[in-house]
């Protein structure tokens, strides 16, 4: 049974920064994305940034040069660093990973940025 569990969610100062990381556990393969989500109250799950297998990335234009997404294939993690955070980054954040025949979500990491 595959898991994905999300650490270092917390609450910050708006132009704080956090690392958020994401490792796989159990039998998963042929990952092609990984990527992270967030859910504000209120609204629609939304992508943050994604990263796709050949190393090329994605990312929201709220969150272009502010957060930058990485991966390690061979330990199954994926980490986000978000950096002058802002108050509408608040939400609880979610780890994805994608193989050709399986989607993979965490349980959710709470972000939350004071004004």
């Amino acid at each position: 049974q595959v898991q994905l569990v999300e650490s270092g969610g917390g609450l910050v100062q708006a132009g704080g920064s956090l690392r958020l990381s994401c490792s796989a556990s159990g039998s998963i393969f042929s990952i092609n994305t990984m990527g992270w989500y967030r859910q504000a109250p209120g609204k629609q799950r939304e992508l943050v940034a994604r990263v796709i297998s050949g190393g090329s990335t994605n990312y929201a234009d709220s969150v272009k040069g502010r957060f930058t997404i990485s991966r390690d294939n061979a330990r199954k993690m994926v980490y986000l660093q978000m950096s002058s955070l802002k108050p509408e980054d608040t939400a609880v954040y979610y780890c994805n990973m994608r193989s050709p025949l399986n989607d993979y979500w965490g349980q959710g990491t709470q972000v939350t940025v004071s004004s």
